[in-house]
Protein backbone atom coordinates (compact mmCIF):
# COMPACT_ATOMS: atom_id res chain seq x y z
CA UNK A 1 0.00 0.00 0.00
CA UNK A 2 1.41 3.69 -0.86
CA UNK A 3 0.04 7.09 -0.53
CA UNK A 4 1.86 10.49 -1.93
CA UNK A 5 1.90 14.01 -1.12
CA UNK A 6 3.92 16.75 -3.21
CA UNK A 7 5.65 18.83 -0.82
CA UNK A 8 7.30 22.38 -1.39
CA UNK A 9 10.15 22.31 0.40
CA UNK A 10 13.87 20.17 -0.36
CA UNK A 11 14.15 16.34 -0.97
CA UNK A 12 16.77 16.94 2.07
CA UNK A 13 14.53 18.73 4.23
CA UNK A 14 11.92 16.84 3.69
CA UNK A 15 14.51 13.30 4.41
CA UNK A 16 15.56 14.85 7.71
CA UNK A 17 12.19 14.95 8.94
CA UNK A 18 11.29 11.23 7.77
CA UNK A 19 14.56 10.39 9.23
CA UNK A 20 14.53 11.95 12.74
CA UNK A 21 12.55 9.08 13.95
CA UNK A 22 12.50 10.56 17.94
CA UNK A 23 10.73 13.02 16.53
CA UNK A 24 8.32 11.37 13.86
CA UNK A 25 5.28 11.74 16.43
CA UNK A 26 4.95 15.36 14.98
CA UNK A 27 3.30 14.15 12.28
CA UNK A 28 3.27 9.81 11.98
CA UNK A 29 -0.55 9.37 13.41
CA UNK A 30 -0.04 6.28 15.69
CA UNK A 31 2.98 7.42 16.90
CA UNK A 32 3.82 8.52 20.39
CA UNK A 33 7.65 8.58 20.48
CA UNK A 34 10.77 6.54 19.85
CA UNK A 35 14.46 6.65 20.58
CA UNK A 36 17.71 5.11 19.03
CA UNK A 37 18.99 1.80 20.28
CA UNK A 38 22.25 2.09 18.83
CA UNK A 39 24.68 5.17 18.21
CA UNK A 40 24.83 4.49 14.09
CA UNK A 41 21.49 6.11 12.29
CA UNK A 42 22.28 4.39 8.49
CA UNK A 43 21.44 1.23 7.28
CA UNK A 44 21.61 -1.58 10.43
CA UNK A 45 20.17 1.28 13.24
CA UNK A 46 17.91 0.24 15.80
CA UNK A 47 15.14 2.22 17.53
CA UNK A 48 11.94 1.74 19.72
CA UNK A 49 8.73 2.86 19.04
CA UNK A 50 5.77 3.67 21.04
CA UNK A 51 1.93 4.02 19.60
CA UNK A 52 -0.78 4.34 20.43
CA UNK A 53 -4.97 4.00 19.14
CA UNK A 54 -6.96 5.45 21.61
CA UNK A 55 -6.93 3.07 24.50
CA UNK A 56 -4.37 1.17 22.99
CA UNK A 57 -0.88 1.85 23.35
CA UNK A 58 2.44 -0.64 22.11
CA UNK A 59 5.88 -0.53 21.67
CA UNK A 60 7.87 -2.27 18.51
CA UNK A 61 11.47 -2.51 17.26
CA UNK A 62 12.78 -1.45 14.12
CA UNK A 63 15.71 -1.51 12.53
CA UNK A 64 16.82 0.80 9.53
CA UNK A 65 17.12 -1.11 6.10
CA UNK A 66 17.37 2.06 3.91
CA UNK A 67 18.89 5.37 4.39
CA UNK A 68 19.78 7.53 1.23
CA UNK A 69 19.98 11.36 2.53
CA UNK A 70 17.27 13.37 0.39
CA UNK A 71 15.86 9.93 -1.35
CA UNK A 72 14.58 6.69 0.68
CA UNK A 73 14.37 6.25 4.41
CA UNK A 74 13.19 3.02 5.38
CA UNK A 75 12.67 0.25 8.46
CA UNK A 76 11.91 -3.13 9.57
CA UNK A 77 9.39 -3.40 12.33
CA UNK A 78 9.07 -6.19 14.63
CA UNK A 79 6.72 -7.02 17.35
CA UNK A 80 7.85 -9.54 20.26
CA UNK A 81 10.29 -10.76 18.22
CA UNK A 82 8.00 -10.70 15.29
CA UNK A 83 8.14 -9.43 12.13
CA UNK A 84 5.05 -7.04 11.79
CA UNK A 85 5.98 -4.19 8.84
CA UNK A 86 7.93 -2.45 6.65
CA UNK A 87 7.87 1.39 6.46
CA UNK A 88 9.30 3.46 3.70
CA UNK A 89 9.56 6.65 2.23
CA UNK A 90 10.28 7.96 -0.97
CA UNK A 91 11.06 11.30 -1.95
CA UNK A 92 11.78 12.29 -5.51
CA UNK A 93 12.12 16.11 -6.72
CA UNK A 94 9.45 17.48 -8.23
CA UNK A 95 8.61 21.26 -9.95
CA UNK A 96 6.61 21.92 -6.41
CA UNK A 97 10.05 20.65 -4.27
CA UNK A 98 9.51 16.93 -3.39
CA UNK A 99 6.98 14.33 -4.38
CA UNK A 100 7.06 12.24 -1.23
CA UNK A 101 5.56 8.42 -1.40
CA UNK A 102 4.99 6.37 2.04
CA UNK A 103 4.31 3.28 1.75
CA UNK A 104 3.82 0.01 4.07
CA UNK A 105 4.11 -3.99 3.67
CA UNK A 106 2.72 -6.17 6.30
CA UNK A 107 4.90 -8.57 6.88
CA UNK A 108 2.35 -10.29 9.68
CA UNK A 109 1.88 -13.84 9.67
CA UNK A 110 -1.78 -15.09 9.98
CA UNK A 111 -1.82 -15.49 13.83
CA UNK A 112 -0.42 -12.74 14.52
CA UNK A 113 -2.78 -10.44 12.22
CA UNK A 114 -5.82 -12.11 13.37
CA UNK A 115 -4.98 -12.68 16.91
CA UNK A 116 -2.29 -10.43 18.73
CA UNK A 117 -2.28 -7.46 17.05
CA UNK A 118 -6.00 -6.74 17.16
CA UNK A 119 -6.06 -7.29 20.78
CA UNK A 120 -2.81 -5.15 21.01
CA UNK A 121 -3.67 -2.07 19.01
CA UNK A 122 -7.29 -2.07 18.95
CA UNK A 123 -7.26 -2.39 15.33
CA UNK A 124 -8.91 -5.48 13.15
CA UNK A 125 -8.86 -4.12 9.58
CA UNK A 126 -5.44 -3.24 9.56
CA UNK A 127 -5.19 -2.14 5.79
CA UNK A 128 -7.78 0.42 6.09
CA UNK A 129 -6.19 1.95 9.30
CA UNK A 130 -3.00 2.37 7.50
CA UNK A 131 -4.77 3.77 4.52
CA UNK A 132 -6.46 6.63 6.44
CA UNK A 133 -3.71 7.01 8.69
CA UNK A 134 -1.27 7.35 5.74
CA UNK A 135 -3.32 10.34 4.21
CA UNK A 136 -3.37 12.06 7.70
CA UNK A 137 0.72 11.35 8.16
CA UNK A 138 1.57 13.03 4.80
CA UNK A 139 -0.84 16.28 5.32
CA UNK A 140 0.84 16.66 8.36
CA UNK A 141 4.48 16.38 6.98
CA UNK A 142 3.55 18.48 4.38
CA UNK A 143 2.51 21.12 6.97
CA UNK A 144 5.84 20.03 9.30
CA UNK A 145 8.30 20.67 6.16
CA UNK A 146 6.24 23.78 4.32
CA UNK A 147 7.03 25.14 7.64
CA UNK A 148 10.53 24.98 7.95
CA UNK A 149 11.62 25.49 4.15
Amino acid sequence: MERSVDIGALPETVYALVSDVARQSRFVVESTDARWLTTARGVGARFRAGNRNGLFRWWTTAEVIRAEPGRCFAYRVRSFGVPVAEWRYDIEVSDLGCRVTESTRDLRNRFFRTVVAPVGTGVVDRDSRNAVNMEKTLARLKALAEGSS
